[in-house]
């Protein structure tokens, strides 16, 4: 979260960086101190996988790149944000050991890139700069007590209470994915049966794999993933679009992952009482899929007085809003 470089208040200095660090994509945005979009350069972070110095080299290049194309100096880039996904120590700007992240151990990404542009840079973990975006731009604009829950590759919260963003004692708070909602069940977060694990791209994937696996061994037929073969390459989007399309063994997968996640915001509408819960990746693709579930769920498991007043939305920024959190991460919006 810190930055030791001194803050640039020279009126050149309108243009920002945000780096939105993803277990299945990284983007580097180039916008302007008002947070509009300039550019965009997306790639692939599996294509760097355990190999955070070469992707770092990438970023550092991508974002030379991009002012250069822009014709833009370094005496114009007021700062730079840096969304990722934690545990992160935001004091000394150090990315530990994501599980969506393999081989980022103790990686200090903001001295890094400090040192390589000499402009302020700032740490925050994605879901606490996805609330903060949503919160400023999205869906909850006007909300004094919001959760946002990234629902993407990985899975975690954002929390605004009483109006500021709540990181907890050593920035931790909002890691709901590592809470156990079963006994058993696919991994995530290094858990079983965990929050992530039932509810996360690379959750619902590992689900899938479960559920495909007992009926083939049974010689039942799974038209999406006809064979033993396919089971490590199924995606969440596999299961999501098979199961748009009304197959029976998609929707059986996607009915347990909704359930899962009907009781984890049960528990946190009942601990936190919010105004919204805001839903980001594959709750906003899929809400046809999940909201029937989730409310029921919801109605049966959560303190009626609380679940009355909370209202559960897809993210309003979409696709945008890992680039919207990465931009206020870079302006400090919501962060102090």
């Amino acid at each position: 979260m810190k930055n030791h470089n001194l803050e640039k208040n020279d009126q050149k200095s309108k243009y920002i960086v945000g780096i939105d660090i993803g277990g299945t994509k990284t983007a580097v945005i180039l916008g302007d101190t008002e947070v509009n979009i300039i550019d965009r350069i997306e790639y692939s972070t599996k294509e760097f996988d355990k190999q955070p110095m070469k992707m770092i080299n990438k970023m550092i290049q991508t974002i030379k790149d991009v002012l250069q194309n822009h014709n833009i100096t370094l005496e114009e880039v007021k700062s730079i944000g840096i969304s990722s996904g934690g545990p992160l120590d935001l004091e000394k700007g150090i990315i530990l050991s994501p599980p969506n992240l393999p081989g980022w151990d103790e990686i200090p990404i903001v001295d890094i890139l400090s040192n390589e542009f000499n402009v302020p840079v700032y740490l925050e973990n994605d879901a606490n700069a996805g609330a903060v975006a949503e919160w400023n731009f999205g869906s909850g604009v006007g909300c004094k007590n919001l959760i946002f829950l990234t629902f993407g590759t990985g899975m975690g919260a954002g929390l605004i209470l009483d109006g500021k963003l709540y990181r907890g004692t050593n920035g931790m708070a909002g890691e709901v994915g590592h809470i156990r909602l079963a006994k058993d069940g696919p991994v995530g977060y290094g858990k079983k049966g965990s929050f992530e694990g039932f509810c996360s791209g690379g959750g619902i994937a590992r689900l899938a794999q479960i559920e495909i696996s007992k009926r083939l061994a049974n010689g039942e037929s799974v038209e999406f993933c006809p064979s033993f073969d396919m089971l490590s390459k199924i995606t969440a989007e596999d299961v999501a679009v098979a199961a748009q399309k009304g197959d029976k063994v998609a929707l059986e997968i996607i009915k347990i992952s909704a359930e899962y996640l009907g009781l984890a915001l049960s528990i946190l509408i009942d601990i936190l009482n919010p105004e919204k819960i805001i839903l980001g990746t594959i709750f906003t693709k899929n809400e046809s899929l999940f909201r029937k579930i989730v409310e029921e769920v919801i109605k049966r498991e959560a303190l009626e007085i609380s679940a009355g007043v909370c209202k559960i939305e897809p993210s309003k920024l979409g696709n945008k809003i890992g680039d919207y959190a990465a931009l206020s991460v870079a302006l400090r919006i919501g962060m102090e």
